[in-house]
């Protein structure tokens, strides 16, 4: 039975590693206490309206009223919708899951389109597990394997046991432990100096980080400094632990194929994607809210962002409007630049290629365009981001060329702009350099015109 078999410490996260360039200055929504937006704040410029609604959407998502909900950001491409949500999901902060994703993405060769739609579901629902274990917690003194000889005879030697000494304010202990713990041990990095715990029933050990006894060295790759623990090293702690459904998923999925050597090698060869089933979800869910009953775990709905959504199909759109209705459902955030246009797949015209049936379930924020002074404030921060040195009269000339063209073709030539001016002797980019690189590179309009 997988209630039974289920193990929470054993989950490792799924959580997809982003990295956005564009977007590395956005840190919050810039909203001042009473959730009006400041002009210029946490990396944000103008969007005034469209900042302040999202800043109540984050209130509703804190107080819990946003469940099964969806909200729409809608606006002309480079009006900053990606980073609306973004600041959204900076302002609710990590312990809140944020999954973006694509609408193209459910196209692919290996997973149906739903199913797609439901990994990314699950890794927007997390859940925070709360337990209270029999731990050995302290600043590691002595860290020695025992070795004798090996049972298999020949010249090695195979570790017995290992001695851990663990301290805390209050009193120093000699663990011996079993070899397997010295394997964990290695695993998680431990050093002398470090504050560890090990779980008395399971063996598992976590490294907390650096006692702050050391926090004078001078170590290149020293991570968080952390005060020695107090009370016994033998102790009852809450362990808290923070894990998406989809990593539950993940953990508990057995590979698909057969036991044959040919179906093994199968699977070593190709690292195929396989589907979680159902019935998996369904004991997973069931789990999950036995945890939630017990008072072990809580729900943490997390935010869901789907950019791009117009690229969905009927397919997908009806499966949103059920996922909604559910109990375990996350913050769902759409974002399209299109106006009325066909529903994927269909000759049926609707605004933002969304069913109207979807539509009324949706708070629709939209995006305005910028205007010259806030295209310069946000050219001004992309520069200083880069750390890039441009003038004023530059500034504004790359302002006039982002009210022709588009934000993100300006945006665009502050990088060759600097080599440019680099190759020219110069620290400063000057007009001289950003015309330069005008004729160098053209924007989409131009290009349109000239083919």
């Amino acid at each position: 039975m997988l209630m039974e078999k289920m193990k929470i410490q054993e989950v490792q996260s799924t959580t997809k590693k982003q990295r956005i360039a564009t977007h590395t200055h956005i840190k919050g929504l810039g909203l001042d206490v009473s959730g009006n937006a400041m002009p210029m704040a946490a990396g944000f410029v103008g969007q005034a309206e469209a900042r302040e609604a999202a800043g109540l959407v984050v209130d509703m998502i804190r107080q819990r009223k946003m469940a099964g909900r969806a909200l729409l950001l809608a606006g002309p491409p480079g009006t900053g919708k990606t980073i609306l949500a973004l600041g959204i999901a900076q302002e609710l902060g990590s312990k809140v899951p944020f999954c973006p994703m694509v609408g193209s993405e459910v196209y692919s060769s290996e997973m149906k389109k739903t199913e797609v739609m439901m990994e990314n579901f699950r890794r927007a629902i997390g859940l925070r597990i709360k337990e209270y274990k029999e731990v050995y917690e302290g600043e590691v003194t002595e860290l020695s394997p025992e070795e004798t000889e090996s049972v298999t005879g020949g010249y090695g030697k195979s570790i017995s046991h290992v001695i851990v000494g663990l301290k805390t304010v209050k009193v120093t202990k000699q663990l011996k432990l079993d070899p397997t713990i010295y394997d964990a041990l290695i695993k998680e990095k431990v050093a002398v100096g470090d504050v560890i715990y090990i779980e008395a029933y399971s063996g598992a050990v976590k490294r907390v980080g650096r006692s702050d006894a050391f926090a004078t060295e001078f170590d290149l790759e020293a991570d968080e400094y952390v005060p020695l623990p107090k009370g016994e090293v033998h102790k009852k702690k809450e362990i808290v632990q923070d894990v998406t459904l989809h990593d539950l998923d993940a953990a508990n999925a057995q590979p698909q194929g057969g036991q044959d050597i040919l179906s093994l090698m199968g699977q070593m060869m190709k690292a195929r994607k396989t589907e979680i089933n159902d019935k998996l979800r369904q004991e997973i869910n069931k789990v999950v809210n036995r945890y939630i009953d017990e008072r072990v775990a809580e729900l943490v709905p997390g935010v869901l962002f789907i950019d791009e959504v117009h690229m969905l199909d009927m397919e997908c759109f009806s499966y949103l409007n059920r996922a909604l209705e559910s109990s375990l459902s996350p913050i769902v955030i759409f974002a399209t630049n299109r106006g009325i246009c066909n529903v994927r797949g269909t000759d049926m015209p609707s605004p933002h290629g969304i069913p109207v049936d979807l539509l009324d379930r949706l708070v629709i924020i939209r995006a305005q365009t910028y205007g010259p002074a806030e295209m310069i404030q946000i050219i001004a921060i992309r520069a200083q981001v880069d750390e890039l040195m441009v003038d004023e009269e530059s500034l504004a000339y790359l302002g006039e060329i982002g009210q022709k063209t588009s934000l993100r073709h300006a945006v665009q030539l502050l990088s060759p702009a600097s080599v440019m001016a680099k190759m020219n002797g110069r620290d400063n980019i000057c007009n001289a350099d950003i015309e330069e690189v005008t004729n160098l590179y053209l924007d989409a309009k131009t290009s349109g015109k000239l083919l």
